[in-house]
């Protein structure tokens, strides 16, 4: 395995692949690898000749006042996991390498980056598309592959990519779960084991909701009722937002249509921040 910290040599060898004919294939990520990032990882093993993993722990989509300081960074950790997986490259710029001096070029996904984490993140996807339009323009993959735990996240990546024309296929994993449910997160390691118990409300909400679909509700309004009330029980939770949205466009659904809609959560574990959906 090799692990490279400079752009330009990095981009070097990702063109040296492309033009010896070999498929490239891009697990984006910020470190702190758990199990959700290898199942990724083996995805784009399937996918792809040569797997390369970025590491890089990215300032341009933390608020002021996020956990941009505290993020877990434990990079050998992380080396000796994409080893054991049989990844081929490690990309870990430094945050000079991916924003010089004067850095001042973004880019910003209007609609779909708008509502849902978009509303008490503001910054927080023109961060996402910057950085990921760098990382695809340095390393050069023909595919790109985002865990659905992060639904709108890979939304807006995906709509970059077409309105940008960009020669990158994005692909979505399954979100991965612990064995008591709880959806995997480099975040989940911030909660002691009472704010674990209490966060496994998240999926537990999510999975009535999807019983109350498949018992035939369609209502929306009654869906998030019922979510927001059941994460109401547990004190430490508090919900940023509980909607249900098409997963594609991210547009709030009116009626529920089972296979297009999902149901996302927003919320905060006492200072820990969680997101999780489910497909209707």
């Amino acid at each position: 395995m090799r692990t490279i910290q400079s752009v330009n040599e990095m981009q070097s060898h990702a063109i040296g692949l492309r033009s010896g004919g070999q498929l490239i294939g891009l697990v984006p990520t910020m470190g702190s690898l758990h199990a959700g990032h290898l199942a990724l990882i083996d995805i784009a093993k399937e996918e792809a000749d040569k797997v390369i993993v970025s590491i890089f722990v990215n300032p341009a989509q933390f608020g002021p006042s996020e956990d941009y300081e505290q993020y877990p960074r434990v990079l050998e950790e992380d080396l000796e996991k994409c080893r054991e997986r049989g990844v081929d490259i490690v990309f870990n710029p430094s945050v000079v390498e991916m924003y010089p001096q004067g850095y001042s070029t973004f880019v910003k996904e209007e609609h779909l980056s708008a509502g849902l984490c978009g509303v008490s993140r503001p910054h927080h996807f023109r961060g996402v598309t910057t950085v990921c339009l760098k990382l695809f323009n340095i390393t050069r993959p023909d595919i790109a592959v985002f865990g659905q735990k992060d639904a709108q996240q890979c939304a807006v990546i995906k709509k970059m990519v077409t309105d940008l024309n960009l020669p990158t296929s994005v692909l979505v994993g399954p979100t991965l779960r612990d064995a008591d449910g709880l959806a995997t997160s480099s975040r989940n390691a911030y909660m002691s084991d009472v704010q674990r118990q209490e966060a496994l409300s998240i999926p537990k909400a999510l999975q009535i909701a999807q019983d109350m679909v498949q018992q035939g509700t369609r209502s929306v309004d009654r869906i998030v009722a019922e979510i927001t009330h059941h994460l109401s029980l547990h004190r430490r939770v508090r919900v940023i937002y509980a909607q249900v949205v098409d997963k594609e466009t991210m547009e709030p659904a009116r009626e529920i249509e089972p296979g297009r809609h999902i149901a996302c959560v927003a919320a905060w574990v006492d200072q820990t921040r969680l997101i999780d959906n489910v497909e209707l």
